[in-house]
């Protein structure tokens, strides 16, 4: 059974950071492709950042300069960095992971993915 647990979230006013975590366990590891999505009220589903087995990383336009993607394979943990917040960052965010291979203009694909967390929230004030 895989398990994405994701912590980390909460709330935080406009301009500050926050982290978030993501431990894998199960019949998959990190060493595969991850990536974290975000899902608001009102919006659609949204790759946010994403890193493949040999640490490429993809950002979305939105949070490129801001947010950081990283894992530690030793742990089996995905990170997000997230600086310089905004409100319309705030929303639902979810870990993702796959064995892959995942081609690199694919990784912020929700589909591309089989393995999900069950979200954390992430607010954002103004």
């Amino acid at each position: 059974q895989v398990q994405l647990v994701e912590s980390g979230g909460g709330s935080v006013q406009a301009g500050g950071s926050l982290g978030l975590s993501c431990v894998v366990s199960g019949y998959i590891d990190s060493s595969g492709c991850m990536a974290w999505f975000r899902l608001a009220p009102g919006k659609g589903r949204e790759g946010v950042a994403a890193i493949d087995s040999d640490g490429n990383t993809n950002y979305a336009d939105s949070v490129k300069g801001r947010f950081t993607i990283s894992k530690d394979n030793a742990k089996n943990t995905l990170y997000l960095q997230m600086n310089s917040l905004k409100p319309d960052d705030t929303a639902m965010y979810f870990c993702a992971a796959d064995r892959g291979p995942i081609v690199w203009y694919k990784l912020l694909f929700s589909s591309e993915y089989n393995y999900w967390g069950q979200g954390i929230q992430v607010t954002v004030s103004s």
